[in-house]
């Protein structure tokens, strides 16, 4: 079992195979090696040098669905996922978002 934590700046408290930063590596991972088994999944990823919003987890949440959609990239059956956001907004998106698609297709 693979276990992913997307976060820009925490370290996690628990044992994680993959530790990604950001939403491009997390996409490169997915490419790389599959989606994996776990993901813990942090919302607000940072910003660059001039202040730009980058990419959050809740867009690496819609990539993962629209890759399990087309079956570019498939969720593994037993696939889990946990939403550590200090934001509750964001939290509750990733949550309805990926709830949402596993209820209607999986």
């Amino acid at each position: 079992m693979v276990r992913m934590y997307l976060d820009d700046l925490r370290i996690p408290k628990k044992s994680f195979d993959v530790i990604v930063r950001s939403f491009d590596e997390a996409v490169l991972y997915v490419k790389q090696y599959g989606i994996p088994n776990f993901i813990s999944f942090d919302h607000d990823l940072g910003a660059n040098k001039d202040g730009t919003i980058l990419l959050s987890g809740y867009d690496f949440a819609k990539w993962l669905v629209i890759q399990d959609m087309d079956k570019v990239y498939t969720f593994p059956s037993n696939f889990t996922y946990n939403v550590h956001s200090a934001n509750p907004v964001g939290k509750k998106n990733i949550e309805s978002y990926l709830d949402g698609y596993f209820q209607h297709h999986k």
